[in-house]
């Protein structure tokens, strides 16, 4: 009985089409290759929004991958049919991290291995994918770190040096800063200053907030740090 029924999915659909027992392991193999990728994904993750369901999306979207090219096979017809169904999809989702995109691609390209029935390929295209993936979490390449924040205070309105004073703080412990916006605050006897700042040094993010509470037409001052990659 096992083995009429493998006979028959193998001559189901041309004779390109592969065995039961084949199709288990290539589906079973896209899971564990997808699985190795997907909990890289997890542990080298340092963006800010984590997505459960994308995890999930790189597992079975290789294996969906894998079971679409086992059903195809070499048939043309097939290709075809497949091409139009899909193509009344509409995927809407938006990657915005170039790399979430790139771990997709690598999900998909080992779901395609697999189906193709070429496990060779698909076990080393793994192995050096993950390897490349360790080598750039754990190495410094393309790191290039800035310290930048949002700095708000209040200043008396009836203090006209207190730019320049500020200008010395400024100077003393960022990079770089740009006035961003001032407004009038407590029917115009304060003005409110907003600097976007970058800072020599992460320490010195408590030498600027005390210098500047130390001044004394300065009130509230408001330090908070951010990340140049958020998209607002």
């Amino acid at each position: 009985m096992g083995g009429s029924l493998v006979n028959m999915v193998a001559v189901v659909g041309g004779s390109q089409s592969l065995g039961l027992q084949q199709v288990v392991s290539a589906m079973l193999l896209s899971f564990v290759l997808c699985s190795i990728i997907a909990k890289l994904y997890q542990l080298t993750f340092q963006s800010l929004s984590y997505s459960r369901s994308f995890v999930h999306t790189l597992i079975l979207g290789g294996m969906i991958v894998c079971l679409v090219m086992i059903a195809l096979g070499d048939s043309l017809a097939r290709g075809i049919g497949v091409l139009g169904a899909l193509s009344l999809i509409r995927f809407r989702t938006v990657v915005r991290d170039p790399r979430d995109m790139m771990f997709l691609f690598a999900s998909l390209g080992l779901g395609i291995a697999c189906g193709s029935g070429m496990f060779v390929v698909a076990i080393t295209g793994c192995l050096i994918l993950s390897s490349v993936i360790v080598l750039l979490h754990l190495a410094p390449f393309a790191t290039h770190r800035r310290y930048e924040a949002m700095l708000r205070f209040l200043v008396d309105a009836n203090d006209e040096e207190v730019r320049a004073q500020v200008d010395a703080v400024m100077s003393k412990n960022c990079s770089a800063y740009v006035l961003l916006a001032m407004r009038e605050a407590v029917q115009g006897d304060l003005l409110e200053y907003s600097y976007q700042i970058r800072l020599i040094d992460p320490s010195h993010q408590v030498d600027l907030v005390k210098e500047l509470e130390a001044l004394d037409s300065i009130a509230e001052v408001n330090l908070v740090l951010q990340r140049t990659t958020v998209e607002l």
